[in-house]
């Protein structure tokens, strides 16, 4: 005859509230979480053509000329940064390009080292009453 191992204890579950018939058992409220409560709404994406068709017809112009006005004026800056000067925009802030110098990375696959050649890129630095309007 097998005997069973006498230190096996039984597991019983914690009484929280007594079941009697009759009174209703108190449950604790769950918190609402503090994203569920108020849930964002992405943002919404606006072309530099919709702001100039927007500004044209604040000024009363036809769309085919903001959309001439705002094809120039990307020239404009593009031109501007190609010569290696600024552009400041009262209000909103200074694109610039910044040389980036020669860097050493790493192959994320191989973890080999891997020279990264200079470059430039371009920069944008919002002024204080964009920040401050934000």
């Amino acid at each position: 005859m097998a005997s069973r191992p006498a230190t096996k204890a039984k597991v019983t579950a914690p009484k929280t509230a007594s079941k009697k018939p009759g009174k209703p058992v108190p449950v604790p409220a769950k918190k609402p979480a503090a994203k569920a409560a108020a849930p964002k709404k992405p943002a919404e994406t606006v072309t530099l053509k919709t702001v100039f068709e927007q500004l044209g017809e604040a000024h009363g112009l036809p769309k085919k000329q903001a959309q001439s006005l705002q094809t120039d004026f990307v020239a404009s800056v593009t031109r501007i940064l190609k010569n290696g000067d600024r552009v400041r925009m009262s209000g909103l802030g200074i694109i610039e390009v910044k040389d980036r110098p020669a860097r050493m990375g790493r192959n994320p696959a191989t973890g080999a080292a891997v020279q990264i050649a200079a470059s430039k890129k371009v920069a944008f630095r919002a002024a204080k009453e964009l920040k401050e309007a934000v």
